[in-house]
């Protein structure tokens, strides 16, 4: 299925008007769950409900407030939100272009790709080989679910990226935590040790050799319970917290990745293969459909 546009308009680039769709860039893939009785195992049902008429109410029936006092509300229309008078609603509009090793990664918040219309695909080509040459990324702003977000436009695989931003106040400052400053605290041969294990360890970002283990561990869990047979073992106990002799345990490390893979890393994978990876795929609605009957 052809993923839905989440929004339409346009990207102001100077006098340039660029035409474009926007879609959601990343998908999560938690496993969900929901609520049971415990006694009977039938799902729980949020209602709404409303206690001055005692009844439950539809979500037709409903519309947004804002709570100005206490239990005092200003009733907002859904043209409230539509007709600010606000260009970011629908011109994602680019006031700056940036060095992206300027912008901390704290400050991203969620990524989206563009798409132009027949229009715009000449213009949109354009921007892209501009930022491509340049080497430096666009900063816009754009208004999405009720609020006017900073934006970062970026080539991304043949097209163009945008990551929406936390404005400076909505980043939390982290000048209350007890943070270590004395340079006293190490010395020069633990600090070359230290590099020296970053060296190694240093190469390029390859996210397909990244899983996420506990979503795998859990698919575990799930299909034993439900009599594949699959078996489920505890984890193993976390290292130690404390780090009694510093430089050994540096010189450890460093070791360690030197040393060949070993070959249980490869049996591991091939026994997760059966019981999650093929049971995840073709079977991952009807099982989440049968995880919910589970009495």
């Amino acid at each position: 299925m052809a993923p839905r546009a989440i929004w339409k308009g346009a990207i102001s680039f100077g006098m340039v008007v660029i035409p474009i769709k926007l879609y959601p860039a990343t998908q999560s893939k938690d496993i969900a769950f929901v609520t049971l009785h415990s006694e009977c195992h039938n799902r729980i049902r949020q209602k709404r409900y409303c206690p001055y008429h005692e009844v439950d109410v539809a979500l037709d029936e409903t519309v947004r407030g804002y709570e100005y006092s206490k239990e005092q509300y200003v009733v907002m229309e859904k043209s409230d939100f539509e007709d600010l008078p606000v260009p970011s609603t629908h011109t994602i509009e680019i006031v700056r272009f940036v060095d992206l090793a300027s912008i901390d990664p704290v400050y991203f918040e969620r990524s989206y790709v563009l798409e132009p219309e027949t229009v715009g695909q000449k213009p949109f080509f354009l921007l892209k080989r501009a930022l491509q040459s340049s080497e430096r990324v666009a900063i816009a702003k754009v208004s999405l679910r009720q609020k006017e977000h900073l934006c970062c436009l970026r080539p991304y695989n043949g097209g163009i990226a945008m990551a929406t931003m936390f404005y400076p106040d909505e980043v939390r400052a982290n000048t209350d935590l007890e943070l270590p400053e004395d340079e006293e605290l190490i010395n020069d041969q633990e600090m070359a040790m230290a590099n020296t294990l970053i060296d190694q360890l240093t190469g390029p970002f390859e996210p397909e050799q990244h899983r996420d283990e506990y979503r795998v561990a859990l698919e575990r869990v799930i299909e034993a319970k439900l009599g594949s047979g699959a078996p489920v073992t505890a984890a193993p106990a976390p290292p130690p917290g404390k780090v009694v002799d510093l430089m050994e345990a540096l010189r450890a490390s460093i070791q360690a990745t030197k040393a060949p893979a070993p070959d249980a890393t490869e049996q591991d994978a091939a026994e997760i293969e059966p019981a999650t990876e093929q049971a995840a795929k073709p079977k991952a609605r009807s099982r989440k459909k049968a995880v919910q009957k589970v009495g």
